[in-house]
């Protein structure tokens, strides 16, 4: 589970990175998402992202069905907020929310980009342009900032307890590791949840 969470957190950084060039101009976002989408190192990685996502996925349900067959029944008195904090104990709700957002994701445009790649229009096929007519609609902005709200609440826990998983706790490194799980989860959402909204504000053209 920690080394499925480590492997998405890393795609993550190169997927932020892409999106962050729609803020440069349409071409540089457009040359970007075209090399991505053809170098075919990328692509055979690309099948790694899927099976690692799918992995990660099984293992969080497993995870959560071994928890519950661990107490059935649940403690009469719990001080919950004490012992951890809300989001921790969510991560399978809050697992599920972004499985919903990755497969409206999926079907609003990589689909379409493997379409048009396969299919021969990808000289035609403009993702810049696709994704400013889809953020135009609020209700797709609205989904939009629900995954980011939801991906930033799992990362917040879920980049640490990775460590964690890992072995790696020592009262020197796990406070640098809680701090750049912060840092990175800051950065990370807010650039997720800017592409949307610049689009349906009309801060870039």
């Amino acid at each position: 589970m920690g080394l499925t969470g480590l492997f998405l957190i890393t795609f993550l950084i190169v997927h932020a990175g892409v999106n962050a060039c729609i803020f440069v101009s349409e071409d540089t976002f457009n040359t970007a998402a075209h090399f991505m989408s053809h170098n075919w190192v990328l692509r055979i990685m690309e099948i790694g992202l899927f099976a690692g996502l799918l992995l990660h996925i099984i293992q969080g349900l497993l995870l959560w069905k071994q928890n519950r067959a661990a107490r059935p029944v649940g403690y009469t008195l719990t001080d919950n907020n004490r012992n951890s904090k809300w989001y921790s104990r969510s991560m399978g709700l809050l697992g599920t929310l972004l499985l919903f957002f990755l497969v409206i994701h999926i079907s609003k445009f990589f689909v379409s980009t493997k379409i048009a790649l396969y299919g021969g229009g990808d000289a035609d096929h403009n993702l810049y342009l696709e994704m400013k007519e889809e953020f135009a609609k609020w209700w797709i902005v609205v989904i939009y900032l629900c995954g980011v709200t939801s991906l930033f609440w799992h990362l917040l826990h879920g980049f640490g307890s990775a460590f964690q998983s890992l072995g790696i706790n020592h009262k020197r490194y796990t406070p640098i590791i809680k701090t750049a799980g912060t840092v990175y989860t800051v950065i990370i959402c807010i650039l997720f949840a800017l592409m949307p909204l610049a689009f349906f504000l009309n801060w870039i053209d």
